[in-house]
């Protein structure tokens, strides 16, 4: 076990923030709508620390869990190639757990299964000004998805393609002009994903057992992003009344993908699924685990005579599963998120609701104590992160709205009222010391989000709303006023602010904005609900 250091001083409570993803891309989160909404994450043992489902979802799983019946999916894919035009599905049987799925002709899809259509640009980019940028392409929803909404999972990128996933599809798109290379029609609904994809373009989602709403999130499904051909699939055996109502967190680093929950985690290769580690000997069982080249895990150690939460931090070795160093978290405290993974940089919370109290402690490479960075009465922090929108994914890196270099972590404030709009500011602390170094406002009337870092620059999005498109820009080192890098057109302010919880991922010189939930009062409303739309030069 690496050396370890019990951090002293947690416990001042200002308000909660939410917590954002450590990537090379970074994802900004944001509902371009005002008000601006910032909430903690929901209190209690749930969120990332506890693993326990939303609301929604606890009563269809108790049912599922009271009739004792729990039914393995299987069907078959249809997987689409080509463009929006001439498509030639390609049927994926149902393959056993480890091995891959033979590709066999089938006959095409009813038209109900295509999955989205493209919606015009030409007027938008006609009526932009000089110096925006050009609305590349959009899509529209076009499928009918369940009464409550369903999660997007995304968006991925590998190569020339962009991917992302709803409901019971995976699609691939040209990022260069959104011409849909191709789509992979799946037997169940979407549960689960990684944030990030292996470096060689393949991603494994989670899926549950059967088309049934009661049915639980179990089942594992390989995925080439770069040709959308499905691979290996094998159900995880859950079983236990805390299982089957914990939340599931899927990660990917290295050739590992982990399927974590509440009662214990497992990793496969990614490559041909075969089984890299189970559930450890002991108590301390991790829950969830970040994606990326440095795989960062939170591990409960609680028991059920415990009375406080007992957790640690742990790098993991993806090609064993096992530690290289374990950092314990003060007795009390739970394990949020993880805003960075190099450095390590941890949000940890105590207590639930408004009154919890919260701290963000940054390590070491070696996993020792560092310094310990903890927002204040006169500065409330937020960030945004899947544990705090409607969507129901958990990862540990799930989050927006921060950013870390060696020396600097940049964290954005809530937002404030200034006249009639809402405005913040990013703040740059050191973390040799937890010290605030430089507080950049962001553009009047508008909200300001750190993604990822380039160099020794912070990029941010800047945040449309009804009246102001968005932007990608960058803060220098030393602070200032944002560079703009690639500000949205005017004449697409209103398609931008009809996002509802939207990603915004910046990479290749693109803006690429990707709805988190589709949702609408009606089946024809659904099918208008644009749900990829992307910027560029």
């Amino acid at each position: 076990m690496g050396p370890t250091q019990p951090v002293q001083g947690y416990g001042q409570q200002p308000s909660p923030p939410s917590q954002p993803q450590p990537g090379p891309y970074g994802y900004g989160y944001g509902q371009p709508q005002q008000p601006y909404p910032v909430g903690p994450a929901t209190g209690g043992p749930g969120g990332p620390a506890g693993r326990h489902p939303s609301g929604r979802r606890r009563t269809a799983l108790v049912a599922a869990v009271v009739a004792g019946v729990l039914v393995v999916g299987g069907g078959v894919w249809f997987a689409v190639s080509g463009g929006d035009d001439g498509r030639k599905p390609v049927a994926h049987g149902s393959a056993d757990a480890e091995q891959p799925t033979a590709s066999q002709p089938a006959s095409p899809p009813a038209e109900a299964e295509v999955v989205d259509t493209a919606a015009p640009v030409d007027g938008l980019n006609a009526a932009r000004k000089p110096g925006e940028a050009k609305v590349l392409w959009m899509r529209d929803n076009g499928i009918d998805v369940p009464r409550n909404g369903a999660d997007a999972y995304g968006p991925w990128l590998t190569g020339d393609i962009v991917a992302k996933g709803m409901y019971r599809s995976v699609s691939g798109y040209s990022v260069a002009d959104g011409t849909r290379k191709w789509t992979l029609k799946l037997p169940a609904d979407l549960c689960a994903a990684p944030t990030l994809p292996t470096t060689d373009g393949k991603i494994v989602v989670g899926l549950k057992e059967s088309a049934s709403s009661d049915s639980v999130c179990s089942v594992l499904q390989m995925i080439d992003l770069r040709t959308g051909t499905a691979g290996w699939k094998k159900t995880v055996e859950r079983k236990g009344v805390q299982d089957l109502l914990s939340d599931v967190a899927m990660s990917i680093g290295g050739d590992l993908v982990t399927f974590g929950r509440a009662s214990a985690s497992v990793g496969y290769r990614v490559s041909d699924g075969k089984e890299v580690f189970g559930k450890r000997q002991g108590v301390c069982q991790p829950f969830a685990f970040t994606s990326g080249p440095r795989l960062i895990a939170a591990t409960s150690c609680r028991t059920d005579a415990d009375e406080q939460d007992k957790q640690q931090v742990e790098e993991i070795d993806p090609a064993t599963g096992t530690p290289k160093w374990t950092y314990r978290v003060k007795t009390g405290w739970r394990v949020q998120q993880v805003y960075s993974t190099s450095p390590p940089v941890i949000s940890l919370k105590k207590g639930d609701g408004e009154g919890g109290a919260w701290a963000i402690v940054t390590l070491r490479d070696n996993g020792t104590y560092r310094s310990q960075m903890i927002g204040g009465k006169n500065e409330n922090y937020a960030a945004t992160c899947d544990a705090d929108l409607v969507v129901s994914g958990r990862n540990l890196d799930g989050c927006a709205g921060v950013a870390a270099d060696d020396d600097t972590f940049y964290l954005a404030t809530k937002p404030v009222t200034v006249g009639s709009a809402l405005t913040n500011k990013v703040v740059a602390f050191d973390l040799n010391t937890g010290k605030a170094k430089w507080r950049a406002a962001a553009p009047a009337g508008q909200i300001m989000q750190p993604l990822r870092m380039n160099g020794r620059n912070v990029i941010v999005r800047v945040e449309g709303t009804y009246r102001k498109s968005g932007a990608v820009a960058s803060l220098a080192p030393t602070g200032g006023a944002p560079t703009m890098l690639l500000r949205h057109p005017a004449s697409a302010t209103k398609a931008e602010s009809s996002f509802d919880m939207a990603r915004l991922v910046y990479a290749g010189g693109r803006s690429i904005l990707v709805s988190a939930r589709v949702s609408a009062i009606d089946d024809k409303e659904e099918k208008k609900v644009k749900t990829v739309m992307v910027f560029g030069p």
